[in-house]
């Protein structure tokens, strides 16, 4: 829905147009605050973790639990938002979005109560299809509810709650763990479900394009089965069997043929959730990957550090939690920045800036042992964040505006999908790339361990924490600090390389716009027949 600005000349209309502009925005805070609840979900799990695999004051769960629990939200989440942005565009986004959230709210007052990991990994699934319906729906309205004029900034916005989710995630969460049990990281959803639910009443309009989308129940079940078995297969690999172990290699082979059963019958379909058609922009299909890396080593590197700041530093959940929350205000700098470096830079090397500097920070972990300074870390993040900032909300708007309104729907579902697909990805790669270099570092100080406190020591570094307490073992708790340490560094390099292949499609994809016209350059990533609505 394009809204046309009010005529100059009339008061009356100088009136109106005051009036559409602050309801406009008021939709723009509502959505804001709906998405940020999403992205808080997937942050405050990250200083939880050390508790939930305490067996006393958590769940005992395992490093493959932890990865699960975290996984099963993205996991859902990225499959999920393809069908979210279908039915976006079928049913309105404002009724999609009132759906994930009563979705969300239900989800999460389970997976407080959960007894075991696994029931906490089925729930947080659940927590995921609610946010699948939740990030497309937010986007859409964000998108269609603002005037042409406005739509870049109104997306920058909706871009900066990632950076309040950082901010608030780990405060919040390290707080209620200092006071609660770990269950109550989850219940603090239901209050702010209930003031988004509110301020839907009052203030979200109604949008819906008289054009019913058919949604595709196949599609979807191919798309999570798929993604599933190759983020299941990739957590096995980083178990002790190793990646040539057949429970590795079958899911990963069933898991990839999957995916590209689901790509090819996308291909085929009239109104596909994920639509093929959409890579054929240049811009689109190089912001999708370029985002989709960039989360992958955020996620990752936030899953680590967590361990690094609570394990080795021996920080409490509520300061590693400030220290992490430090990312938060360099996000909220770079996505202030970035509409007037995008000015000055263009897109093109704005992203460029704001990747190369986040990749920087991700190899800054080779640096980094027990003793570095606390605030050495903070500036770290502060850092990685203002780099992040640059990147996001400049990338989203020149991805949307380069699609055409009607396909407004499944352009965010792409975009949508792009992120929690990387942090699953991420989570998951980087994940058994550490626990397989933790594994190797650590392995010579067990020797002399009997069997059954072997293999327990070998399973993670709080394993083996547990292990050298139990044994009154002070060197093992140094020598797991070490190992730690070394499959910190390994994972790092590996998380900074990835993401400067980020900066390299950037540059390849983002090419300056030829000269003539949009609606005569060709472009094939929807119908001829909309080419002239492109922004």
């Amino acid at each position: 829905m394009r809204h046309r600005p009010a005529a100059p000349a009339a008061a009356g209309g100088e009136g109106r147009a005051a009036a559409t502009s602050a309801r406009q925005w008021w939709t723009v805070a509502v959505a804001v605050l709906a998405q940020t609840l999403v992205l808080l979900d997937n942050t405050v799990l990250n200083v939880a973790m050390e508790t939930l695999a305490d067996p006393v004051h958590g769940l005992g769960a395992s490093s493959a639990d932890l990865a699960w629990a975290n996984a099963s939200y993205s996991l859902v989440f990225a499959a999920g938002s393809f069908a979210g942005g279908a039915l976006a565009d079928r049913y309105g986004p404002r009724r999609i979005l009132v759906t994930g959230l009563v979705l969300l709210a239900g989800a999460s007052a389970l997976a407080a109560f959960s007894d075991g990991a696994t029931e906490l990994t089925v729930t947080r699934g659940f927590m995921g299809a609610g946010g699948a319906l939740i990030t497309p729906a937010t986007l859409a309205i964000v998108t269609r509810a603002s005037a042409p004029a406005d739509r870049t900034r109104a997306i920058a916005v909706w871009a900066s709650a990632g950076g309040a989710a950082v901010a608030l995630g780990p405060v919040v969460g390290g707080a209620l763990l200092t006071r609660f049990w770990w269950g109550s990281v989850f219940l603090v959803n239901l209050p702010v479900v209930a003031v988004c639910l509110l301020g839907i009443w009052l203030l979200v309009p109604g949008l819906r394009y008289a054009e019913r989308r058919v949604l595709d129940p196949l599609g979807l079940a191919l798309s999570v089965l798929g993604l599933g078995l190759v983020v299941y297969g990739v957590i096995r690999g980083g178990r002790p069997a190793g990646w040539s172990s057949p429970a590795t290699l079958l899911p990963l082979a069933v898991g990839l043929a999957l995916l590209a059963t689901f790509v090819m019958s996308q291909s085929r379909r009239a109104a596909p959730g994920f639509d093929v058609r959409l890579f054929a922009e240049p811009r689109f299909a190089g912001g999708t990957v370029t985002l989709l890396l960039l989360f992958f080593g955020l996620a990752g590197q936030l899953f680590y550090c967590a361990f690094y700041l609570q394990g080795v530093h021996g920080l409490s959940t509520l300061a590693a939690g400030a220290v992490m929350s430090a990312a938060a205000g360099g996000i909220v700098l770079g996505n202030q920045i970035s509409p007037a470096v995008s000015r000055l830079l263009a897109v093109r090397w704005c992203a460029v800036a704001g990747i190369l500097l986040s990749s920087i920070t991700f190899g800054g972990y080779v640096f980094f042992d027990a003793g570095t300074p606390v605030a050495w870390i903070a500036g770290m993040l502060f850092a990685q964040g203002a780099g992040i900032g640059l990147v996001v909300a400049p990338m989203t708007a020149e991805m949307m505006a380069s699609l055409p309104p009607r396909y407004t729907g499944a352009g965010a579902a792409i975009n949508a999908a792009a992120r929690p697909v990387g942090s699953t990805l991420g989570v998951a790669v980087l994940g058994s790339v550490l626990a397989t270099a933790y594994r190797g570092a650590i392995r010579p100080s067990l020797t002399d361990l009997p069997p059954g406190s072997r293999e327990t020591a070998l399973d993670s570094a709080e394993a083996t924490r547990a292990v050298a307490r139990s044994l009154s073992r002070p060197d093992l708790l140094a020598a797991a600090n070490r190992a730690y340490l070394h499959a910190m560094y390994v994972t790092a390099a590996w998380t900074a390389l990835l993401s400067v292949a980020g900066a390299v499609l950037v540059i390849g994809y983002f090419r300056p716009r030829p000269s003539t016209t949009e609606a005569g350059s060709g472009h094939g990533a929807a119908p001829s027949s909309d080419r002239a609505h492109r922004g």
